[in-house]
């Protein structure tokens, strides 16, 4: 007899007396995963560990241990909710008391066999999301927190509806999915659940996409790890609060053994093109492999999952062929580059030369830093943390700790509402858009001028001239501003002329001599699905259609290119707050709902009715102006294309686009 351990809802109780009662007789137990692993400690090490945790998180896990809601309902509780803060600001000794609290109970929990109590009641779980905020959540958005926290075990995006098809409908339906970053195997294990057969296409040697490319010194993701992760497969052996590439690159790794997706996946392979047959209703896929030949795939579907980190924009400066020494782009950092007593030139300074710089600025002779255009910088002091031992510890054990944690993370940046982003024409000064953008402002800029201290000149050089968070805001715990102000480190916003063989020449005349050059310039981010060759029906070229103008039903799907998917398409990139993570959870559920829905109706393809789609690119287009990435005085910025228009960024809140993605309408699609 197996027993499922608490559940959500009416079923908690029951499942939760089944495994009391299984216990007792000494039988084998199913647990929810995220109800912890049991554990033995001590009370001195569960004391010690409690020292570690955040605290608004631990009086959540302990309505799980005790079945009691007055954990939550008390004068012990967070003070306000703000991203990358998990204590809530909850004094110190109100900290102190509850971590005195918890520890019988926490001890008493051990002592019957680490079986949590009944599960909360939805209700009950909205008002543990209204404590963790600080504030009333709306109910409107509970349900997508609900999903998102999987508290009953259960995967809410797993595909359960493949054999409700004969075998020989699911082999006749192949699909290729394009790129192994953590959409495209995330789109491997959906469809590997629905029974369907799949390749993935992969140009790199192995999963994890950017994580997988860069390799530069210092890189790290800027949303916090244990958000950064699938819903479905959450890590509790994170090190850091936001882990640097080699973590990410091992949990990617270790999501494609775990669910065994390797055999359909073609490493060292590249896409070259994909042609739709009108006539057969297949795509050709034309794949390059690592010996040079090429080959044609057949498919149903295709999922592009290419992202829009893996194109490098290599910058033309004269001269670059003369240089003598190593120059490259950081997304190619060379493997065993010696730079330390070296003179190191970084050519930019967003998000990928935000992290070199610190990082190997004691270790290099002399640093030059070339920026183009200053940054503004939001201040988080756990960007290079560590995650302590007891952190890691509860999450391992106590029950639902860490979905909770998850939820703290989760909700300070989960774009609930834009209104704070929108341009105000009647604000709008030039640095500021409106009052929320004003409190930014200050509060940013003081955190800045505290880090430069008094040096008048640094400070000009390193204030933006356009409001905050227009370009993507970059995160800092003061490594970025210290490492400007070493006496190895140099500033330079003047514009470069040309490489020399020696170093580079800036157009006021002035040599700086170099012996490595990295180009920390970005990506192609407007150029979609380059530099493949797509065409679709009728002999549609996608590049031709797109122009320089990309638009896509919800980001996913195109007109004339029926059977064609789009993860991470046109205007679904954040700068507003989740992670591309939850984002492609939400696309490639609603992909599968797509397939799912042409398997139902046999029908051999399905393509995005072109009035559904023009209305959808015109409500884009008019809400994405009124935005502040939209701001005329951002002059560069990757989310623009040359004539300043933004057709990457997503302008919906968090909650509109899941609910969208959630609620897939047939009708919105011509099936033949």
């Amino acid at each position: 007899m197996c027993v499922f351990i608490a559940p959500i809802g009416e079923g908690g109780s029951a499942a939760s007396l089944m495994g009391a009662a299984g216990h007792a007789l000494g039988m084998t137990e199913v647990r929810n995963p995220h109800a912890g692993q049991p554990f033995t400690d001590d009370d001195a090490a569960i004391a010690a560990a409690l020292e570690d945790v955040s605290i608004p998180a631990l009086l959540c896990s302990l309505v799980h241990i005790t079945g009691d809601m007055s954990w939550v309902r008390g004068d012990a509780r967070p003070q306000g909710a703000f991203l990358n803060e998990y204590q809530g600001f909850m004094p110190a000794e109100m900290q102190a008391a509850v971590r005195a609290r918890a520890l019988p109970a926490i001890a008493e929990y051990r002592d019957r066999g680490c079986l949590p109590a009944q599960a909360p009641t939805e209700t009950e779980l909205h008002e543990m999301m209204s404590f963790l905020a600080a504030a009333e959540v709306d109910p409107a958005v509970v349900p997508m927190f609900l999903e998102d926290l999987h508290i009953d075990g259960a995967d809410a995006g797993e595909i359960t509806w493949g054999n409700d098809f004969t075998t020989e409908q699911r082999d006749a339906f192949p699909v290729i999915v394009i790129g192994c970053g953590e959409a495209g195997l995330l789109a491997g294990i959906r469809l590997q659940q629905a029974g369907l057969p799949f390749t993935i296409i992969e140009k790199s040697a192995g999963p994890g996409g950017t994580w997988w490319d860069n390799r530069y010194p210092g890189a790290r993701v800027d949303i916090g790890s244990h958000f950064y992760c699938y819903s479905f497969k959450p890590a509790d052996h994170w090190t850091e609060f936001f882990s640097q590439h080699p973590e990410l690159r091992s949990y990617f790794k270790s999501v494609m053994d775990d669910y065994g997706i390797e055999p359909n996946i073609r490493f060292n392979t590249e896409v070259m093109s994909a042609v739709y047959d009108d006539a057969t209703t297949t795509w050709a896929v034309e794949v390059r492999n690592a010996d040079g030949t090429t080959e044609t795939l057949a498919a149903k579907a295709v999922i592009s999952a290419v992202g829009s980190l893996n194109q490098p924009m290599i910058p033309e400066l004269p001269g670059m062929s003369d240089f003598q020494g190593p120059m490259f782009h950081s997304a190619r950092w060379p493997d065993g580059l010696d730079i330390h007593g070296k003179r190191f030139a970084l050519i930019g300074a967003g998000a990928s030369g935000f992290q070199i710089g610190p990082t190997i600025a004691p270790e290099v002779a002399t640093l030059t830093v070339y920026q183009r255009t200053a940054q503004w910088m939001m201040p988080n002091a756990n960007y290079h943390e560590p995650v302590p031992d007891g952190e890691r510890w509860a999450m391992r054990h106590l029950p639902f700790y860490a979905r909770w944690f998850r939820f703290l993370t989760f909700y300070p940046g989960a774009g609930l509402n834009l209104e704070g982003s929108r341009i105000d024409p009647e604000v709008d000064d030039g640095m500021t858009i409106n009052s929320t953008s004003a409190m930014r402002l200050q509060f940013i800029g003081d955190w800045m001028k505290s880090q430069v201290g008094d040096d008048p000149e640094l400070l000009e050089k390193i204030w933006p001239d356009y409001p905050v968070s227009a370009k993507r805001m970059l995160q800092d715990n003061g490594s970025w501003l210290a490492s400007l102000k070493r006496d190895n480190v140099e500033l330079v916003r003047t514009q470069i002329d040309r490489i020399v063989a020696d170093g580079v020449i800036t157009v006021d005349g002035e040599h700086r001599p170099a012996d490595i050059i990295c180009l920390a310039t970005g990506f192609r981010n407007t150029d979609y699905l380059v530099p493949m060759h797509i065409v679709g029906r009728n002999g549609t070229v996608l590049r031709e259609q797109f122009g320089d103008e990309p638009t896509a039903y919800l980001g996913i799907t195109v007109p004339n290119f029926p059977n064609l998917f789009c993860v991470y398409g046109p205007g679904t990139n954040l700068a507003q707050g989740a992670s591309l993570i939850f984002q492609s959870e939400c696309q490639v559920n609603y992909i599968m709902d797509v397939i799912h829905e042409m398997l139902r109706r046999q029908a051999p393809s399905a393509e995005v009715r072109q009035d559904v789609h023009d209305d959808y690119a015109a409500r884009y287009t008019a809400e994405i102006g009124q935005m502040v990435w939209s701001h005329p005085s951002v002059k560069h910025s990757h989310f623009k294309n040359k004539a300043g228009k933004v057709f990457t960024l997503s302008p919906w809140p968090i909650p509109t686009y899941w609910q969208w993605t959630k609620n897939f309408n047939p009708s919105d699609y011509n099936f033949t």
